[in-house]
């Protein structure tokens, strides 16, 4: 299916309706994931709550929400590390939760994450049920929630609100509702840098729709066309914004954002730096085998976004999932990052939640039930060990 508009959305009621067996199904694995993290903490005198909103990057945007920006650590090795690296919203929204509540900065980021992380299933399912119907659209939505890396779902990191805001946006795209997919797109871009690959799936599938109006002599130059135009208009002033502010705070010109990256050591090189990393692990044994499987892994990738392609997805979707794919796996970043950095990739499940939704839900759900217990087990025991950077 490659058109756009190809049904009608329904009812926010019976919509809710529609998706509830996925997010009753998302829930409980989350639920699953953050108790066995909870014994696993426990048996290790370390507090599950710490480890999810007061460690490694949820500390910075908590400092963000308190402090503003300004805020930077000078490494021995002449490294800086500026909070300026991180987009605004969800600090914001966190400033918002306690300003409202009595609850702290971090309380505030983990609630925000709890919603949005239940906002993004609803959003995967919608594009899924969208494109290739409700069954399809269930299993999605479970096959996120069981990633190895799922647990960052329920941590106070910016992941869940921009997955959230990503699907909506594509979801208003393949609905044709653009002013709303341009003003999703402007969030997502105040979220994370990959905010640009919300833009480039809203002005891709806007021009392509542009051009076959144009071929089939519909274009007015009003009407649907005139909001489409604004949709497109206001779906990168986030990204555009955050980065052009920060150049000016710093004085560094339009550029100054990708300085601010520099000093993380973070850029794209187009993978060199990320080959180099995994040719390195077949210099010894057994860290031979982690090299292997990061090939695989990678491969992994690469042939399911190949299998979409050719099963036809939405040109949105595959534009959206090129680029947050293209900007993980090429970044020069700490690589243990980018199992974390492609979990927005959700229409990469789709080729899998097509394959789940063909035999008996009793097959699937033993599938699934199996790898949820998996993935609960790798991201109690990750998160109490190097964890997330």
């Amino acid at each position: 299916m490659t058109d756009l508009e190809t049904r009608a959305a329904p009812s926010r009621a019976g919509a809710l309706r529609r998706a509830a067996p996925a997010l009753l199904g998302y829930a409980a694995v989350r639920a699953l994931g953050l108790v066995v993290l909870a014994l696993w903490s426990a048996a290790r005198d370390k507090s599950a709550y710490t480890l999810l909103t007061a460690r490694w990057d949820a500390l910075w945007y908590t400092r963000v929400a308190e402090l503003g920006y300004g805020y930077e650590v000078r490494l021995a090795n002449g490294d800086v590390h500026s909070n300026l690296a991180f987009f605004p919203l969800l600090p914001w929204l966190e400033r918002l939760v306690a300003a409202v509540s009595p609850l702290s900065y971090a309380d505030g980021g983990f609630l925000v994450s709890l919603l949005a992380s239940i906002s993004a299933a609803w959003g995967i399912f919608a594009v899924a049920d969208q494109v290739y119907g409700r069954r399809a659209g269930v299993c999605a939505v479970l096959l996120w929630a069981v990633l190895p890396v799922g647990i960052v779902q329920s941590m106070a990191y910016s992941e869940s609100l921009f997955t959230a805001l990503a699907a909506w946006s594509l979801y208003a795209v393949l609905t044709g509702r653009w002013v709303t997919a341009g003003t999703l797109a402007l969030l997502a871009g105040l979220t994370r840098p990959v905010g640009m690959a919300v833009v480039a799936a809203v002005w891709v599938a806007g021009i392509a729709s542009f051009a076959r109006e144009r071929r089939s002599g519909d274009a007015d130059g009003s009407g649907p066309g005139a909001r489409r135009v604004l949709g497109m208009l206001l779906a990168p002033l986030g990204t555009a914004g955050y980065v052009l502010w920060v150049g000016h705070h710093t004085g560094k010109g339009p550029l100054g954002y990708l300085e601010v990256q520099a000093g993380w050591r973070n850029g794209f090189d187009g993978g060199y730096a990320f080959a180099r990393f995994v040719a390195e692990k077949f210099t010894s044994f057994p860290s031979a085998l982690a090299g292997a499987g990061l090939i695989a892994g990678v491969v992994s990738v690469v042939w399911l976004y190949v299998t979409g392609v050719r099963q036809r997805q939405p040109l949105p979707l595959l534009v959206y999932t090129g680029v947050v794919t293209a900007l993980a796996l090429c970044a020069s970043s700490y690589f243990g990052s980018k199992p974390r950095l492609l979990m927005p990739a959700f229409p990469l499940l789709l080729p899998l939640a097509l394959a789940l939704a063909r035999p008996r839900i009793r097959r699937s759900g033993l599938v699934l039930g199996s790898v949820a217990v998996a993935s609960a087990v790798y991201g109690a025991f990750w998160l109490n060990g190097s964890g997330p950077p």
